[in-house]
């Protein structure tokens, strides 16, 4: 599929969904291979937090403030190396997984196609640590406005019932200005500020087509994952109701180890469908991205040009 061609709000749904047909399985084969272990011990990790919180909401130290406070006191050195240890593998494992898809694309385009592996993945992160490093402190800086004004159309924006459905744009907006600055800053042609004002730019050239598609996909990922999340939840709240309406007793220690399960199982269900819906939604913006930049620039089109005088 060509990521280099002008497309409209129809076209970026479409061509989003053709590209993940064509190389879905190619994305996520080198994205879990690349990103694997660090999410394998994210969930480890979140296995141990789900547990220990279970175990103080519904454990023998639900009922006593006291043997709580113990409690906690007993494991603050375990619980202060888990949390230091969770931040760090989560924030290499953020930084991965959003660079993932700018780079995969990069080297899509380049390729032509996905004539490419984990390895010159891992190459092409190799030779954007400094830029990943310069985004994420210039983003953290870009923040403070952005989400300040996004924050204050979005106080408006509820204010009535009509505008709560225009909430996805703002997000929408502000996912597609950050990534299109990365996607822009990884071809080491603009700086890093040249390429947040080339990123609104782009945005600029068909505003509400393309917010409005990355909105849309924003609000489908964000409904179909709890959807999914919930249905655990609700199996257990309707065994527990079950069980009281047949006039049994509920034992705390059945209910500490069924609510285990269930944090548990909501957290990997979660974390796995955040990982894979996440990825779907940056291949759009990616979509968009490139479709944007055929437009300002004309990069297939002069390409084209150069292969008809090359024949001639």
């Amino acid at each position: 599929m060509q990521l280099y061609k002008s497309r409209g709000f129809g076209e970026f749904f479409q061509d989003t969904f053709l590209f993940l047909k064509q190389n879905g399985k190619h994305l996520y084969k080198n994205f879990f291979i690349i990103n694997g272990v660090f999410i394998l011990i994210l969930l480890v990790l979140g296995y141990f937090f789900s547990d220990f919180y279970s175990e103080l909401l519904f454990g023998n130290l639900s009922n006593d403030a006291s043997a709580v406070e113990s409690y906690i006191n007993e494991n603050a050195a375990v619980f202060i190396i888990f949390l230091i240890a969770f931040f760090t593998v989560g924030l290499i494992s953020i930084i991965i997984s959003y660079s993932y898809v700018p780079i995969y694309l990069k080297l899509y385009a380049k390729q032509n196609g996905k004539n490419f592996n984990a390895s010159d993945i891992i190459n092409e992160y190799k030779s954007n640590i400094s830029k990943l490093l310069i985004y994420l402190v210039c983003a953290i800086l870009v923040a403070i406005p952005v989400l300040l004004i996004a924050g204050v159309v979005s106080f408006v924006l509820t204010i009535t019932i009509i505008g709560l459905l225009f909430i996805p744009l703002v997000i929408g907006a502000v996912s597609l200005f950050y990534q299109g600055t990365l996607m822009e800053y990884i071809e080491h042609k603009k700086s890093i500020w040249e390429s947040f004002s080339y990123s609104w730019v782009l945005m600029s050239t068909k505003f509400w087509s393309a917010i409005g598609c990355v909105g849309l996909f924003f609000l489908m990922g964000y409904i179909f994952q709890n959807i999914v999340v919930l249905i655990p939840y609700f199996i257990f709240i309707v065994d527990m109701l079950t069980g009281l309406e047949a006039g049994t007793d509920p034992d705390p220690q059945q209910i500490s180890k069924s609510f285990s399960v269930i944090m548990v199982l909501i957290f990997l269900l979660s974390y796995l469908i955040g990982i894979f819906l996440n990825l779907i939604i940056q291949v759009n913006q990616g979509v968009v991205f490139y479709s944007l930049k055929e437009d300002v620039e004309h990069i297939n089109t002069k390409s084209d040009i150069d292969l008809i005088g090359t024949r001639e």
